[in-house]
């Protein structure tokens, strides 16, 4: 009986200290993420906005309609998703690097917290902030399209926060890989950036012709980029237009997700990245 009520008092002490260390991680985020919110907030939706003056009013005005909707409201969730996609990873990727680079990572290594209570605030930390900024783009996005109904707030809202979750632990692992602040830009440069171009953001697709419609397949964004316009304009947008299932893109992004999730748990369990 004693060995039973000690078990109990020790499993309430690490559940409670795991509470607080994640409230502690996700409040420094949230706490940085509104402390430098010309760094974090402002750059990319001036450049999204940069895109909808450039690729909605000078290029969509020569492109027309596309699937059965304008240009402008066509591209909207994509330049969406790229913003959450971007400020998902960029914030985690640059908050853990910088408390590995300081060295005050040991202390929350060494602490009673659980490794996955550790990835889970940091990831949270990152989620806010794409949230915050893909809002503030989506309520830009109503400057330059005449209407913007969105079919299901539930869709939409759950696509942009499997993605962010998916892209903030991606950046994480870029985090604890890195050796210098040079590393960090890699990803972004070099993989980030050109799957998201390719992605569907700009165009459906179905549009292209073999084998690269089938090579864009293989491109985990497609999928979120087509659940997350599903999201908004199902009803408005013709079916030839939908670069995937639904369901099926769902099941991609939460397959990438406890894939890497597992993956970066086994990482810092091995102190990958994080052992000198």
């Amino acid at each position: 009986m004693s060995s039973t009520i000690v078990d109990n008092h020790s499993l309430q002490a690490r559940l409670k200290s795991n509470l607080i260390g994640l409230q502690t991680i996700v409040i420094k985020e949230v706490t940085r993420l509104i402390r430098i919110w010309p760094q974090t907030i402002v750059p990319p939706v001036i450049t999204t906005t940069l895109y909808f003056i450039i690729f909605g009013k000078v290029i969509g005005s020569r492109v027309g309609e596309m699937s059965g909707v304008t240009y402008m409201e066509f591209i909207v969730p994509g330049l969406v998703m790229m913003s959450v996609i971007n400020s998902s990873y960029q914030n985690v990727v640059s908050s853990f690097f910088s408390s590995k680079f300081q060295r005050n990572i040991e202390e929350i290594l060494i602490s009673p917290m659980h490794n996955a209570t550790i990835l889970i605030g940091y990831i949270t930390g990152g989620v806010v902030r794409a949230l915050t900024i893909g809002t503030i783009v989506l309520m830009v996005s109503l400057f330059f399209v005449d209407t913007l109904a969105i079919y299901s707030v539930f869709i939409t809202f759950l696509v942009a926060l499997l993605t962010a979750t998916l892209f903030a632990n991606a950046g994480f692992v870029n985090a604890m890989l890195a050796r210098k602040f040079d590393d960090i830009a890699i990803i972004p440069t070099f993989v980030l950036t050109p799957l998201t171009y390719l992605g569907g953001v700009f165009y459906s697709i179905t549009l292209l012709p073999q084998p690269w419609e089938t090579i864009s397949r293989f491109n985990p964004i497609v999928y979120m980029v087509s659940a997350f316009r599903a999201g908004i304009m199902r009803d408005r947008l013709d079916a030839a237009a939908f670069d995937t299932n639904l369901g099926f893109s769902f099941g991609m992004i939460l397959l990438f997700i406890v894939v890497l999730f597992s993956t970066t748990l086994w990482m810092l369990k091995r102190g990958i990245g994080l052992r000198s």
